[in-house]
């Protein structure tokens, strides 16, 4: 299968702490940021992208401690430029508002300077 026959299989077979957190970063509900879900970028398939400031987040579950793979696809995507935030299924799930500023200050960080407003100004 294409990897966009594959992240489409994705997008419908979504984890609950992906589904949870989705809703919170679609249409650009968490600062006017354009997030996507399972992109095709380079040979793998990131959980949610935006583009526009460089950031990845990855959600991950038991199978993920400790891995090796995961550690050569964060050096892969820091080359080309990418910061990559990780969390726990659990943590989406049970600490939703905590994950979502951590998200919301990476996009920050990455462009500092162009602080993120709550909205359009009047």
């Amino acid at each position: 299968m294409r990897k966009t026959g594959f992240a489409k299989q994705l997008r419908t077979e979504q984890t609950d702490a992906e589904q949870h957190l989705w809703q919170y970063l679609r249409a650009k509900r968490l600062q006017g940021l354009k997030f996507r879900r399972q992109k095709p970028l380079g040979p793998y398939i990131v959980d949610f992208i935006c583009q526009g400031r460089m950031l990845v987040v990855e959600l991950d579950g038991g199978q993920h401690l400790e891995s090796e793979a995961d550690r050569v696809r964060d050096a892969w995507l820091a080359r080309r430029g990418f910061k990559v935030l990780r969390f726990w299924n659990h943590e989406v799930l049970q600490q939703t508002e905590a994950v979502l500023e951590t998200i919301r200050l990476a996009a920050e960080e990455v462009f500092p300077g162009n602080a993120l407003s709550p909205g359009p100004s009047p």
